[in-house]
Formats: structure tokens, C-alpha cells, sequence
């Protein structure tokens, strides 16, 4: 290069040394002498473009993690777009605090918003061929406010990157920081730029990079450590430690030279930090439900839950932004005293499961329709434990599952577990228990008289009218049950000639409809609709029903008639503490008469003493009993590829499942299979899913209210009856 040339350079240089620094100082003028300032602007005719600088910077709050809490505060997930955590600058180390202003702006405390003379000194550094940055901190805590503003109005497409700003973009930043001098701290701006900085794609702020290097809270950064978060943020990919550690530790010592230069550590301090190696500790964020410590299919139903409220913005897009990017805290009703002893139990009930069995267990509670467990023996990601994938929440409606287009898995047949819809029909019109029905009955022809006020009753069960569209004779699970019994008798040993005989005597057969409304019995498919009883084969539970709309309608029974909703939702907290929402309990109290109710339940504590489900047994064969007062009620479709038992107490309702949750019953028999290498010739709701429901509720009744149900009227129950001989039948 020549003479000349180097001159010119060297001049050029000279010049813009003087016109930045002029600059400056009209920008220092306009903010605390406007009239002093447009006069010496118009005299150099750029009056309009000083003018036209903002002067004020709206500081938004930086995304945050958004984190899904259980009912004691343990976390189940975290959600987010950029993983940050703010904190306050008492929570953030005083190291670090001096690592960062040593060497980013060593004048901070000094200056008011631009440093004139580290423009001097950084232009005089160009000038002898090095290269030196001055933006001020307040400079850059501008620049990510402005970015982040941006990315929250989602036009991060507009973010200019500092490579690409031009001289009116940096004037700008220079009038916003002078301006931003003015209306906060030292402090507050130190806070706010520690809180906002981008360290890496896992960690924007100090606290998530602090987690995510070191696996340390800010407040416990130690000096080597600080040295380096402090070094990151001047190259984040470059002086990447994970990729790049001698780069890292290159620039990690140069800061700690810059401590040293200015009097944040003494010689001792500076030559044992830059002797200490990096020692890492990396800790990868992993967000969402697929990552959740517990609960996965819960908090994917919490989840979905927030994104259909229209509480948390306009549009589902809204909510989502919302949900990931402002720090929400969303206290859930799941108590993992339940939830950890029913996802082991699950998890054990099917063992290795080649034959993709499902099993769930899914836990209310009556009186508040809390929904405390929800757990199945699935995973969302491949490789979490168990060679079952799928992103179907086997216990929800169709429509109750954010991360599956397709939703829940809609349900499945309860069975007989319906038959206490009619049950309670039966003695809403005042009808006894101990009244003798002929459940030797099987014929209910197409031109059957039922008693319906509603509409007309669909289907038939007769021999002779089967290329008429009816079904054949009705049929019960075993051969010797086609007699004369009590209502009582025929629930408790889930006879389907009793249920039908009961049904058949009614005053209106409407009412088994509206027991079903009352009891909270949604269609499984996630249209919102309740099920159509008025189809004979539902009696039976030839429907879909999910389990978490079975274990809430018997916990109507467990609060004598009390209908609750589901709720998930315990509060919604906004990164400030501010509670902005939640799901309110509602309850509907007398939904079905508490006599009712207490009946209903004096028929289902038989069904674990002396009825089908007295043949829920252990391994060895013994029967399992709670030891407390318990009621509860067996569900088989006629494949015996869905079972059940839903159950209670005083203070827990719950729906235990096991069989086909996603294809096709009919395709998947539950007939001659193994199941955890043990052989079943057919399967009932109380061999798979009654234990795993006793087991289950050994580990957490004693968590809850276990006391006596209340007693039934005796007029619900009616005087004794002898015991009916049992005959074969035709």
C-alpha cells in the first residue's frame, strides 16, 4: 500500500473519529438541551432525521419457561421457545456481575448510556489496524430488547444483526440508551441485560445458561465459571465450551485479565481461576410433555386443556405463544403420592407387552372432580423404558389431546360397568334393590312395548328376527344365570338378562338417559355430546366411553349424587406472580338424588364380596381386599379385548383398564393370550384390571378420606328376599 493510500485511510479514519464523536454529542444535546440541539441540527440541515429517533424503549419481558407444576409444587414439564429464566440481580453472583462489566463495558457505572470515550478509544484502536467494539452494556441490553420485540410481534424475519446495522441503526441504539439511563438503574439495566443475553441455542439469560454449563443456579457461579458465561456472550458459537474449549478458555482467561486490570479480583484470584479447566457440567433443557418427569399423557391433556381456552388469547396461536414464550406457572391438580404408584402399576401390569396391551389407571376426586392420577403403560418418545409408543392418551375423549391430531383415544367399550346407569334409573323412580326381576328372559323382538317418552327404543335380541336387523337371543357370560333374581343380585354378578329385565320394567326408559346425563357419561368420540342410550347393546356398554369419564361418574356415586367436572388446572400464574387463570371447581350437588347415589352404592359393595369382582385375586390366588369400605363394579366387552373395574372409595374414584386401547376389539380377541407369561384363557375385568386396581389402591387409599359410606335407605333397599335356587335356564 502507498503513501497516499495509507493517508487517506488514516484521514478517513480521522474524520469519522470526529463526526461520531460529534454525533454523540448532539445526541447527549438533543436529550438534555432539545432547543440547543435542533438549532445546531438545522444549521447542518438533518433536523428531520434526529427528529424522527425514537427516544423511548418499550422493555417487554423476555420469553421465559413456562412450567406445568404438580398439586405440591414438583415440576412435570417445562415449555419454551427460548429457554430463560429471570432472575433478580440479588440472585445472580456478584462474580458475575463484575466478570461481565469488566470486560464489556468496564465504564458502565460511569457513563450514561453511550460511552464517548470508548467510541475514541475504539476508533483509535481501528486506526492502528485493530478492532474493538463500543457498544455499551445499555447499547446492547437495547439491541436484545429490540430483537425480542421482534420475536414476540413474530417479525423476527425484521431482526437487523450487527453485521448488517447500519449507522442509523446504531444512532438509534445510542439514543435509546441515553434515554434508557434516564428512567432506570444501574442495576435494573445490569439485571435486565443478564436476563435477556443470548449464551447459547439452550440458554438465553444467565440463570438457564448457568443450568445448562454448569448445572448451578446464577447465584452460585463460582469465578471461572462466571469468567466464562462472561466470555460466551461476545461469540456464543465461537467460545462454545462444548464445541470450542480452548477457545473458550482463551477467552475465559481474558476476562478474568480484565477483572484483574480493573479491580474486581486481586493476582491470587486471577492466576488460580485461569489455572482451573473447564469442568462442565452440561445439563440439556428438555421441554415439553415427551420430556415430562411424570405424567406424560396428564400434562399433554393439561396442555391441551390451556390451548382451548379462549381465557389465554383470542386464537389457538395466541395461546400457544402465550403458553411458550411467557413464563407461565401452571399448577396442576395431579398429586404424585398417586401418580407414582400408578404408573408403576401399570407399567407392571402388562410386563414386556409384545402384544401392545393397554393398560391405564386414571384417579378422581369425589366432591371436587380433581383429577389426581392419570397413567398408562405407554411412552410418547421412543427409547423411555417401554417398547409401547404411541402419542394416544388411552384415558380421554377423542378431542382431549393436544399433541395428537386424531386426540385421546376415544375411549372403549366399558361393558358392564354401564349397568349402573340402569341401577340408577331404577331407583330414581323409587324401585327397591331386593325386587325380583325375570332374568330368565332373552327375547326382546323389533316390536318390543318399552315404556319410552323420549324416542324410540333401537335394537332387538330375538332368535326369529335376525334377517330383520335384530340380534340374536340376549346371552349372559355364563350359562347358569337365566332365573327369577333381585335387581340387587343381578348387578352384583353382572347378569345381562337382569340388567335387560330391569330396564324393561321401568316406568320410562328415558330415565336410563337422563341417569347418564346426570352422571356425566360423554360420548368418547369428543363431540361434547353425552351417549345415546336409547340403543339396547349401550345398556350393556357396547359404546366408547373414556376412563376418565367413567371414574368421574362413580365418583358422583362416592359424593352421594355430587356431579363434578374434570378439572386439571389448579391456577395459572403469569411470570410476575399475577394469577390470571385456573379451572374452578363445579359441582352440581343432588345431580342424582343422594339416596340414589347411597344405594347405588350399597348394591357395588356386593360386587367386591360376593360378586364378579370377588374374583380379583393375586397371583397365588388369594382375593385382594382394600380392608377398607370400597365399591366397585367389572366392565368386559363381548370380544374380552377391553376390561375393566371402576372403583372407590369415600375419597378416590377409579376407572383400571386393560385390553385393545387403539385398534380394532374385535381384531385383537382377548381369548387365549399371554399377558406378563402368564396364559388366560379369556379375559374379565377382574383378572387383569381388578388387581391392577386393588394393588393400585392399597398403595394411596390411606392418602385420602377412607371412612364408611353412608348408609342407604332402607326403602331404596326393600325387605329381604330368599335366596332364588339357580336353575340352567332355556
Amino acid at each position: 500500500m502507498g503513501f497516499a493510500s495509507s493517508a487517506a485511510r488514516g484521514l478517513g479514519k480521522l474524520l469519522a473519529f470526529f463526526l461520531v464523536s460529534a454525533v454523540c454529542g448532539v445526541l447527549v444535546a438533543a436529550l438534555m438541551a432539545p432547543a440547543v440541539a435542533s438549532a445546531w441540527a438545522a444549521a447542518d440541515g438533518s433536523v428531520q432525521f434526529f427528529n424522527s429517533l425514537p427516544s423511548q424503549l418499550t422493555v417487554t419481558p423476555p420469553d421465559q419457561v413456562t412450567r406445568i407444576l404438580a398439586a405440591d409444587g414438583s415440576q412435570i414439564a417445562t415449555l419454551f421457545d427460548e429457554n430463560r429464566t429471570s432472575v433478580p440481580l440479588d440472585q445472580i453472583s456478584p462474580t458475575m456481575r463484575n466478570a461481565i462489566v469488566a470486560v464489556e463495558d468496564y465504564r458502565f457505572y460511569e457513563h450514561g448510556g453511550i460511552d464517548t470515550t470508548g467510541i475514541a478509544r475504539a476508533l483509535i484502536a481501528d486506526f492502528r489496524g485493530d478492532r474493538q467494539g463500543a457498544s455499551t452494556l445499555t447499547q446492547q441490553y437495547v439491541a436484545n430488547v429490540l430483537k425480542e420485540n421482534e420475536i414476540a410481534q413474530g417479525t423476527s424475519a425484521d431482526v437487523v444483526l450487527n453485521g448488517q446495522k447500519t449507522i442509523g441503526d446504531k444512532l438509534r441504539e445510542m439514543k435509546l440508551a441515553i434515554s434508557l439511563e434516564q428512567r432506570y438503574t444501574k442495576d435494573q439495566i445490569l439485571q435486565g441485560y443478564l436476563n435477556i443475553v443470548f449464551f447459547n441455542t439452550n440458554a438465553y439469560g444467565v440463570e438457564a445458561a448457568s443450568e445448562y454449563f454448569f448445572s448451578v443456579h446464577a447465584k452460585d457461579l463460582t469465578l471461572p465459571q462466571a469468567a466464562l458465561l462472561a466470555a460466551l456472550v461476545n461469540g456464543p458459537s465461537v467460545y462454545d465450551p462444548t464445541v470450542h474449549p480452548d477457545n473458550a478458555v482463551t477467552r475465559r482467561n481474558l476476562v478474568l485479565d480484565a477483572m484483574l486490570q480493573h479491580g474486581y479480583i486481586d493476582q491470587k484470584q486471577h492466576d488460580d481461576a485461569v489455572a482451573t479447566p473447564l469442568q462442565l457440567k452440561v445439563s440439556p433443557p428438555k421441554q415439553g410433555c415427551p420430556y415430562a418427569t411424570q405424567a406424560q399423557y396428564f400434562c399433554d391433556y393439561v396442555l391441551h386443556e390451556i390451548l382451548n381456552d379462549p381465557a389465554y388469547g383470542a386464537t389457538q396461536a395466541d395461546r400457544l405463544q402465550k403458553v411458550m414464550r411467557s413464563g407461565l406457572t401452571i399448577t396442576t391438580t395431579l398429586d404424585p403420592r398417586l401418580q407414582g404408584p400408578a404408573q408403576a402399576q401399570v407399567d407392571a401390569t402388562a410386563g414386556a407387552n409384545p402384544d401392545k396391551w393397554g393398560t391405564s389407571l386414571v384417579t378422581v376426586q369425589p366432591g371436587t372432580g380433581r383429577i389426581l392420577a392419570m397413567a398408562q403403560n405407554s411412552r410418547l418418545l421412543p427409547g423411555q423404558g417401554l417398547n409401547y409408543v404411541t402419542s394416544y392418551n388411552f384415558n380421554v375423549d377423542k378431542a382431549d389431546a393436544h399433541g395428537n391430531p386424531l386426540g385421546g383415544a376415544g375411549g372403549m367399550q366399558p361393558g358392564s360397568s354401564m349397568k349402573p346407569i340402569t341401577l340408577t334409573a331404577w331407583l330414581t323412580e323409587g324401585k327397591t334393590t331386593n325386587t325380583i326381576v325375570d332374568a330368565s328372559h332373552r327375547v326382546y323382538p323389533l316390536n318390543y312395548p318399552w315404556k319410552d317418552s323420549c324416542g324410540k327404543v333401537v335394537g332387538a335380541y330375538d332368535d326369529a328376527e335376525v334377517s330383520l336387523g335384530a340380534a340374536p337371543n340376549l346371552q349372559n357370560d355364563e350359562p347358569g344365570w337365566y332365573e327369577p333374581m333381585t335387581v340387587r343380585e343381578g348387578v352384583y354378578q353382572s347378569i345381562n338378562t337382569a340388567t335387560f329385565a330391569s330396564a324393561a320394567a321401568l316406568n320410562d326408559f328415558c330415565d336410563i338417559q337422563r341417569a347418564a346425563n346426570a352422571l356425566g357419561m360423554e360420548d368418547g368420540g369428543g363431540n361434547g355430546q353425552m351417549i345415546d342410550m336409547s340403543t339396547l347393546g349401550d345398556l350393556l356398554g357396547g359404546m366408547n366411553v373414556a376412563p376418565l369419564t367413567m371414574a368421574n361418574a362413580y365418583a358422583t356415586f362416592a359424593s352421594n349424587g355430587t356431579y363434578c367436572v374434570p378439572i386439571s388446572i389448579a391456577s395459572v400464574t403469569d411470570a410476575q406472580g399475577k394469577k390470571i387463570g385456573g379451572q374452578a371447581q363445579s359441582c352440581r350437588p343432588n345431580s342424582i338424588r343422594p339416596d340414589v347415589a347411597k344405594a347405588v352404592t350399597d348394591v357395588l359393595q356386593d360386587v367386591l364380596t360376593k360378586g364378579s369382582g370377588y374374583n380379583i385375586k393375586d397371583s397365588a390366588g388369594h382375593t385382594i381386599t382394600l380392608g377398607v369400605p370400597d365399591a366397585a363394579k367389572t366392565g368386559t366387552n363381548q370380544y374380552n379385548s377391553e376390561t375393566w373395574l371402576i372403583g372407590y372409595t369415600r375419597g378416590l374414584s377409579t376407572a383400571s383398564y386393560f385390553g385393545e386401547a387403539l385398534g380394532n376389539p374385535e381384531d385383537h380377541l382377548g381369548r387365549n393370550v399371554i399377558v406378563n407369561g402368564r396364559f388366560w384363557p379369556v379375559i374379565d375385568g377382574a383378572y387383569i384390571a381388578g388387581p391392577q386396581w386393588a394393588y393400585y389402591m392399597q398403595h394411596v387409599l390411606g392418602l385420602y378420606d377412607h371412612g364408611p359410606f353412608d348408609p342407604a335407605p332402607p326403602s331404596l333397599i326393600g325387605p329381604p328376599v330368599p335366596p332364588v335356587p339357580q336353575g340352567t335356564g332355556p
